[in-house]
């Protein structure tokens, strides 16, 4: 009899978000699950590591039938624990990270927590999916995305990826019917950032990050295209940033030295 796979469960939204909570019910249904996540909210951080300060791992029980730790560390702290201390360097069969409250298609997958999370499982040499929904909302509605994120990690199970790849995959929100998979490229789009500048009772001034999404990408084979027509994008994405096209044309500079 086949072993059940061993799936580690990760997020940036929190150990108590409703993201993980949807994605840890899909996971009981494949596999068996151990959950490390933050015990707060931990968006944006990116690729972090806690340096210079302990980290906290609690055993907790949420959910019956689940291995369940909250970290006091980033998601990608919360993969390194798991991989040397939990796991004890006998690694999952797959690490999935969210499902985050918000979009993490084009650009923001390199701010995302959650992409970071799976981005660490990649390296480790783990077959890493990072799973996120068009709705940021505490009370998003995940119900639509449950088979598809079923679907896509038994697919990872049984083809696995290349070595250094992860997927990241967004749905749009559930406003109408799911046209179906869509794999595809990053979109060549970015945040227009803006800072609202206030000041405080001890007239200091002090900053609110705000912004526009700006999409300069027209193809039709983007994640963003793909989200806008309400198709679940795909992006397999990797760790290894070398722009291997530039090599060429860097060696043909001259440097004087």
């Amino acid at each position: 009899m086949n072993k059940k796979p061993r799936i580690l469960v990760v997020n940036d939204d929190g150990i108590t978000a409703p993201g993980i909570k949807c994605l840890i019910e899909v996971m009981k249904e494949i596999g068996e699950v151990t959950v490390v996540a933050p015990d707060g909210p931990q968006s944006g951080m990116g690729h972090a590591i806690t340096i210079g300060k302990p980290l906290r791992l609690d055993k907790i029980n949420l959910y019956e039938g689940v291995d369940m730790y909250k970290c006091s560390g980033t998601p990608v702290d919360c993969v390194k624990l798991a991989v040397n201390k939990i796991f004890k360097g006998n690694k999952p069969d797959l690490c999935v990270s969210g499902i985050n409250h918000g979009l993490n298609n084009s650009i923001n997958v390199i701010y995302s927590g959650t992409m970071s999370a799976a981005v660490e499982g990649a390296i480790e040499n783990i077959p890493s999916i990072g799973f996120s929904l068009d709705d940021f909302t505490w009370e998003a509605d995940f119900s639509h995305c449950r088979k598809y994120v079923k679907d896509i990690c038994l697919q990872t199970l049984k083809n696995s990826l290349p070595q250094g790849v992860l997927l990241n995959v967004n749905f749009p929100n559930n406003s109408k019917p799911l046209a179906g998979i869509k794999i595809c490229r990053q979109a060549n789009a970015k945040w227009a950032e803006e800072f609202d500048e206030r000041v405080d009772p001890h007239k200091r001034n002090y900053y609110w990050l705000t912004g526009v999404f700006q999409n300069n990408d027209k193809g039709e084979d983007s994640d963003v295209w793909a989200l806008e027509h309400h198709y679940v994008s795909v992006v397999p994405v990797q760790f290894d940033m070398t722009a291997h096209h530039a090599i060429s044309n860097l060696n043909g500079w001259n440097f004087n030295v």
